[in-house]
């Protein structure tokens, strides 16, 4: 597979074809088409290839704690064959302590195994995305369902709404007035994206500012057009990202408690193998014995079964050392954990990511779906009163498409006066969106922003009394669903049927407008217009007032209304100015496609002409909303000393928009140094990165692509930080995968997301992550204890083992016995032990540093004095109880 040699985006249409050798009306032929394979490959994203099984078992085997107990597996069966004519009468249970060693070992790396094998599906959810079939022009016909596989750059393909794009491609001809794509998922943007054929003039921009290029495995949502194709298989936008997600995965770093048993294995691994030697030596003369002759020694004399014997007690010493319930007591302590957080719905897909989320020290946040809702909706809007110097502004509540959730503050406007009339009429008539359910989560079809004028529409009710009454009936039924995916609207289902559209002039660029010719009842045509406020503003000559009447629209009063939308756009409102004609000349009686006038409906360039001598209604503001408890959790989070971080890839100034609003920055607070342009933080020093990324305080970077967001959590886990990455999105997918912790959205995430996540959020609550991080905080605390619990049990096992060898004694206890009191007797209590409530503060303590030790200096001490004396006390007991005879 080779790189596209040139930016597809920086060429006009021209180039790009003749780039290709290619016709936009002839399309490739066969045999260019098989030529072109040969060098680009299948348009399909490459599965790399997995561990093998045997390799999966062995990395399980990894561990210094596992290694010492397989040596003393194999050294416990060694010396139970070797004395097996001792053992007759056991049978069996000469084998029981390798065997017992070898059935923990077994069974937790089985456990490992399944963890592996589940690790790696992101890849193949990344594959699920992609396209099936296209309409794709080959030898001068179109070709209607060619598998997508079969692309090759150069192609000619046509895009229609609802389309999955089957490859990375440059827009060539528009076949309506605007296109719009769905592109979220891999960008981050909130808003679909207008698509346009105007070459963009720099080299390297980035994937938000390339508008005229459209990628693989995003949707169509409005208008059609034909494509060259530039990119495929992992070439494209979507390919990378997979590579980035593999690469991740290959850098995937062991846990905080991990590390810190592997340096406890480690040390215990010396200790064990000094202290074995030790005893071993210091009972040398039992099996190796010599006489003096001449002050030198002589006649060496050397006892194989006695030096067996003490090899035993050695191996009894190893076998002590070793906490070998540690693994089930954290497994079963982790997966106690789970259940915790599965009830405050974070569901944990990896049983480390719960101890690693008590340590966590940063979280970086997606905005897109994570910090907000993902669905658009009306926050306020403003109609004149009763003079054109009075406006009337209301604020709505809510932040779903779901018609019932809130409503407009103090809304007692059940008589609608003209002005609210004519903004409902437009909202909902001016309007292509619909409304599903998919059993939880009211969703979107067409524009998100025309969704939310739609559920705006039903909060305001109808003016008619007996249809309001109706409408309310059949909501209070539950009857919003027709069927498992339509939502019934009853409010705007009786504008559309009281206001009947027979025409519809398309959005454009130019005038930044669309507009709908509807009957009214009174057998009249009017047109129903939205579009941008300033826009609509230049085209209209009056404003209508509460009560109906018309006022000439001057500069003065023009420049007050534009005062009023600055208003709302300061608050990252995305505004949307309504306006209506009554007085339509040729069109007020227009009905069909046989009408004189048609012909200008079909010319675009007419449409401004008509969208003319407009009265103004008012002025609707619509925001991805910020999740009603984010903020609360913003301010736990600086409680429990974690900063946060917002990665996003929408634009900055509804970054910055956002970010005040959930209290991430103080009121007031100058976002120089705080605030950066994925692209602008790159093109800083090392250096300076890293000094932007230390200093306290939230940050936000915005317009940021897969691989900033990748880099940016690298570097955080260079500085030390343990790092929760959040997102829902594709373009999240990458950084999920390298971050401490990946956590993704359960209802709006994608399942790209979800599969390189290591928890899960059932809510999409931002807020579950602070009550996880709670969670996770309290769980490594009691593993903290049980691992001390068990630790300074079997150094005061040692110690017994230790002094009955030192004093040439028969040992206190054999190998079985001890795997049963590390096992069984010890194992229980230090299981009880994670069932310890959380302590009362635990939220108002800063982290843990990730190399804070397991066993500080003066908890060493503690335990040393007191486990001398259980020592002490158990070795007097066996001597002077047992009275045990020497060998």
């Amino acid at each position: 597979m080779e790189e596209n040699p040139f930016p597809a985006w920086s060429w006009s249409v021209e180039q790009c074809l003749k780039e290709y050798n290619v016709k936009i009306d002839k399309g490739l032929s066969s045999y260019e088409v098989e030529k072109r394979r040969e060098r680009y490959g299948w348009n399909e994203l490459t599965k790399e290839k997995g561990k093998p099984l045997w390799r999966l078992v062995l990395e399980q085997f990894d561990d210094m704690l596992v290694k010492i107990l397989l040596v003393a597996a194999f050294i416990s069966f060694i010396l139970a064959y070797l004395h097996g004519d001792e053992y007759e009468e056991l049978g069996f249970e000469a084998y029981v302590e390798p065997f017992v060693i070898v059935l923990i070992l077994v069974l937790n790396a089985i456990v490992g195994v399944i963890q592996e094998t589940n690790a790696e599906k992101a890849l193949e959810a990344l594959k699920e995305m992609q396209c099936e079939s296209g309409k794709v022009l080959r030898d001068g016909y179109f070709v209607p369902d060619l598998p997508a596989r079969e692309l090759v750059p150069g192609d000619i393909v046509e895009l229609r709404v609802g389309d999955k794009v089957p490859a990375d491609m440059r827009v060539a001809a528009l076949k309506t007035s605007t296109l719009r794509v769905e592109q979220s998922s891999l960008t981050g943007e909130a808003m679909p994206v207008l698509k346009g054929t105007s070459p963009i003039f720099m080299d390297d921009c980035e994937l938000q500012a390339k508008e005229n290029m459209v990628f693989a495995g995003t949707t169509v949502v409005n208008g059609s057009c034909i494509c060259i194709v530039v990119n495929t298989g992992m070439n494209t936008e979507i390919g990378k990202i997979q590579t980035q997600i593999h690469e991740a995965s290959l850098e995937e770093s062991s846990t905080p408690l991990k590390k810190k048993l592997d340096e406890f294995g480690n040390r215990l691994t010396t200790v064990i193998g000094l202290v074995c030697l030790i005893v071993w030596v210091i009972n040398y003369k039992y099996f190796l014995t010599w006489d003096l002759v001449n002050g030198w020694p002589t006649n060496f004399r050397f006892s194989f079964e006695k030096c067996t014997y003490y090899f035993k007690i050695a191996v009894a010493l190893a076998v002590a050392a070793i906490p070998e319930g540690l693994p089930a007591v954290i497994t079963t302590c982790l997966a106690l954990g789970t259940r915790k957080m599965a009830q405050k719905n974070a569901i944990v897909r990896k049983l480390p990511s719960v101890e690693t989320l008590g340590c966590t020290t940063v979280i970086c946040s997606d905005k897109t779906g994570t910090l907000t809702t993902n669905q658009m909706s009306v926050t306020e809007f403003f109609t004149l009163g009763g003079k054109i110097t009075s406006s009337r502004i209301f604020h709505v509540e809510g932040s779903t498409y779901d018609p019932k959730d809130g409503g407009i503050v103090d809304w007692n406007c059940y008589n609608m006066d003209a002005n609210l009339q004519a903004m409902a009429e437009i909202c909902a008539v001016c309007n292509d969106a619909g409304i599903f359910c998919n059993g939880r989560l009211f969703r979107a079809t067409g524009l998100p922003t025309e969704a939310a004028l739609k559920v705006l529409v039903e909060k305001m009710g109808v003016p008619d009394v007996k249809a309001r009454n109706k409408i309310r009936d059949t909501q209070l039924a539950g009857s919003y669903l027709i069927d498992r995916s339509t939502v019934k609207l009853g409010c705007c289902e009786w504008w559309t049927k009281r206001s009947k559209r027979v025409a519809t002039l398309e959005f454009d660029r130019i005038r930044k407008s669309m507009s709908v010719l509807v009957r009214e009842p009174t057998g009249r045509n009017r047109l129903l217009v939205k579009g941008a406020v300033e826009s609509l503003l230049e085209r209209s000559s009056h404003v209508q007032l509460a009560d109906g009447s018309l006022v000439p629209l001057d500069e003065p009063y023009r420049q007050l209304l534009l005062l009023r939308h600055l208003e709302m756009s300061s608050k990252g409102l995305r505004c949307l100015g309504l306006a209506y004609k009554d007085d339509l000349g040729e069109f007020s009686d227009y009905y069909t496609e046989t009408h004189p006038a048609h012909k200008k409906l079909l010319d675009p360039a007419c449409y401004s002409s008509i969208e003319s001598e407009l009265v103004f209604v008012g002025v609707v503001g619509l925001r991805d909303p910020p999740r009603d408890e984010v903020d609360k959790a913003i301010d736990d989070c600086r409680e429990a000393g974690i900063k946060v971080m917002v990665i996003t890839g929408d634009n900055k100034s509804t970054a910055e928009a956002i970010c005040q609003e959930i209290r991430l920055f103080s009121e007031g607070e100058q976002l120089k140094g705080a605030s950066f342009t994925g692209k602008e933080f790159m093109a800083l020093s090392p250096s300076e990165q890293i000094e932007i990324l230390s200093k306290p305080g939230g940050k936000v970077f915005s317009r940021a692509e897969p691989r900033h967001k990748q880099e940016i959590v690298r570097m955080l886990k260079e500085m030390g930080e343990i790092v929760a990455m959040t997102g829902d999105g594709v373009n999240d997918a990458p950084a999920l995968k390298l971050a401490d912790i990946g956590i993704a959205m359960g209802i709006t995430g994608t399942e790209v997301a979800k599969e390189a996540s290591d928890m899960v959020l059932a809510d999409d609550n931002f807020s579950t992550i602070v009550s996880a991080v709670a969670e996770g905080r309290s769980i490594y605390n009691n593993m903290k204890a049980f691992i001390r619990y068990m630790i300074s049990s079997n150094v005061g096992e040692v110690i017994s083992i230790f002094l009955t060898a030192a004093l040439s004694i028969p040992e206190c206890m054999i190998p079985v016995q001890l795997l049963w009191v590390n096992l069984v007797t010890d194992g229980p209590p230090a299981t009880a032990l994670g069932f310890n409530p959380a302590d009362v503060d635990i939220m108002r303590k800063p982290p843990r540093k990730s190399d804070d030790a397991l066993i500080n200096s003066w908890v060493l001490f503690r335990y040393l004095v007191s486990i001398h004396q259980l020592s002490f006390f158990t070795f007097i007991t066996f001597h002077q109880l047992l009275q045990p005879s020497r060998v």
